[in-house]
């Protein structure tokens, strides 16, 4: 592991997950893997329920991580990989609030109240097609919703103070020739002079804005029940 992220969800992280590979240092973990590769909800759910800590097993093959998961442990993943580097995603706490209360946080509510009868369809044929990513909420509410933001996700000022006292704590936390702190917007520049590489010649990634949150979504389910897993 040679990268380790530690900004939350709908902080451009699944665009430095792009920029990550381009730079060579890919594969990068981030919740699309799990997403893509459902038995990874279980491994998570080992961890957040305090079965295991295999960080290498978990990682395995990876060069790199970010997103939730992976942020919401940043500290432990830190002391384990002792030699990695830090970025720190962040954006204006009011953006970022709108676009995880539309996005992530949304369908975790949707999982409490009742869905509409064609979700709870979809929901059911995917727990039948893919029993391990049936557990993602369960995973998700243990493994950041519940610790990080005490389950009120549903609490616009709590979750910006949150967020903000998380980017305080992380920059406190480690030297600065260990950390990069970055804004969607800020290009290539900061990222490869931080981790010592060149600029590519290419633009830098912008990817999974709320639209693409919702398509990959409908496509990751409409994926498990067609293939299952």
């Amino acid at each position: 592991m040679e990268v380790i992220g530690a900004g939350f969800g709908r902080t451009g992280t699944r665009s430095l997950q792009a920029a990550l590979e381009l730079l060579g240092f890919g594969p990068c973990y981030h919740m699309a893997s799990v997403m893509e590769e459902p038995y990874r909800v279980r491994q998570w759910l080992e961890i957040a329920e305090g079965r295991s800590r295999d960080w290498d097993t978990l990682f395995a093959g990876f060069r790199s991580a970010v997103d939730w998961p992976t942020s919401a442990y940043w500290r432990e993943l830190a002391v384990h990989y002792p030699e990695a580097k830090v970025v720190l995603t962040v954006r204006d706490p009011a953006h970022w609030y709108d676009s995880i209360s539309q996005t992530i946080f949304r369908s975790a509510l949707e999982q409490r109240g009742r869905l509409p009868v064609r979700r709870r369809v979809i929901r059911r044929l995917v727990e039948w097609r893919a029993p391990d990513y049936a557990l993602y909420p369960r995973m998700a509410k243990a493994a950041f919703i519940d610790p990080i933001f005490d389950g009120r996700i549903d609490e616009r000022d709590h979750l910006i103070e949150v967020f903000e006292r998380h980017s305080a704590e992380v920059r406190a936390a480690l030297p600065a020739e260990r950390l990069l702190v970055i804004e969607p917007g800020d290009g290539w520049e900061p990222l490869c002079a931080f981790l010592g590489v060149p600029v590519p010649e290419v633009a830098y990634p912008r990817l999974n804005d709320r639209a693409a949150f919702h398509h990959d979504r409908s496509r990751n389910m409409s994926r498990l029940i067609l293939r299952g897993h």
